[in-house]
């Protein structure tokens, strides 16, 4: 089992695929991640089957959970339960977040 992630190099590898997230571990009982989104880049995601915690490595906008608006900067922290809309919009900079799922990422 993998025990060391290199969240770097995925931002990397994200700059060449298609996709602007990366779930780097996807465990039963817990799922963990990296996104980054560009200025003008749309957040795609669907409400998910499991509680989620976003933590802000940089950048700006903001998290729209069920159509209220928070303000994300660098160091900030979110909590989204399942099966809940939401979405990052409005950044001026690259954002990067780092994302733990309570369970499997589906």
């Amino acid at each position: 089992m993998k025990i060391a992630f290199d969240t770097n190099q995925y931002l990397k590898n994200l700059a060449k695929e298609r996709s602007y997230f990366h779930t780097f571990l996807n465990r039963q009982n817990i799922a963990a991640g990296i996104l980054e989104l560009k200025p003008g880049e749309k957040d795609t995601q669907e409400p998910h089957e499991s509680d989620e915690v976003y933590y802000v490595v940089r950048g700006d906008g903001f998290l729209d959970i069920e159509g209220k608006q928070y303000a994300v900067s660098d160091g900030m922290s979110y909590f989204v339960a399942k099966d809940v809309a939401h979405h990052f919009h409005g950044n001026t900079e690259d954002l990067v977040v780092v994302y733990f799922f309570s369970g499997q990422d589906s």
